[in-house]
């Protein structure tokens, strides 16, 4: 799992301001139903729960430089259903686009240094 950290900080400014209505506070989450489907099929997280990490206020954004190739990818590492879940994402158009996710070792790594 790559992960660059120095733009921790600019990632989780970048969400808050294009992301939350600053009334209602509301985020948008879309997903492609195939790309669930498989990815329930491989690690056994469905995109419903994959919301749940970016509720967690000790949640962490990485960006995720191995998979940007067109567009900017993102991680969240946060707690969901007692444990830390990945969530590999994009910002498109106002909305956070779920790729993939799953209860994966480095992600919980991650995200217990920071939140020490």
């Amino acid at each position: 799992m790559a992960c660059d950290r120095s733009s921790l900080k600019n990632t989780y400014k970048s969400i808050y301001k294009s992301q939350y209505n600053a009334h209602a506070c509301r985020v948008r989450f879309v997903w492609d139903p195939r790309k669930e489907a498989k990815n329930i099929a491989a690690h056994g997280v469905d995109f419903e729960t994959a919301r749940l990490a970016f509720a967690d206020l000790k949640r962490i954004f990485a960006s995720d430089k191995r998979h940007s190739r067109t567009e900017t990818r993102f991680f969240c590492f946060g707690m969901a259903q007692g444990r830390v879940l990945t969530v590999r994402f994009v910002l498109r158009g106002g909305d956070i686009r779920i790729i993939g996710a799953g209860f994966w070792r480095p992600g919980k790594i991650i995200y217990e240094k920071e939140n020490r």
